[in-house]
């Protein structure tokens, strides 16, 4: 986890911020839960991002392999409160509708 040296460096305000006993703990769950959001954030970026670049590359099947994963990551964040149901909702939908714009030819 993380040390109480690291939980004192990385709050805003220093060692002082709370001056009971639950505060304190209140504040250490803060951060604790602040850095597994952080990281929960990035996998859906990256998993976002992955489809994207499948998609310029016009890589159908790459980008429904990514698309796929992109919608297991983006569903589990949200089923862990990182993320609003609803946005991870709209990041599906817009991210479906780019697939579908890719998988119907232009002209």
């Amino acid at each position: 986890m993380i040390s109480s040296f690291q939980f004192q460096l990385s709050i805003k305000g220093g060692p002082d911020l709370a001056n009971h006993k639950s505060a304190l703990k209140r504040a250490k769950q803060n951060e604790v839960k602040r850095i597994r959001n952080k990281s929960y954030k990035t996998k859906v970026k990256k998993a976002v991002k992955e489809v994207r670049t499948a998609m310029a590359d016009n890589s159908s099947d790459q980008a429904n392999k990514s698309f796929a994963k992109a919608v297991s990551v983006i569903q589990k964040t949200a089923s862990k409160g990182v993320i609003h149901r609803n946005q991870a909702s709209r990041k599906i939908s817009r991210l479906a509708q780019k697939m579908n714009q890719l998988a119907v030819p232009q002209g």
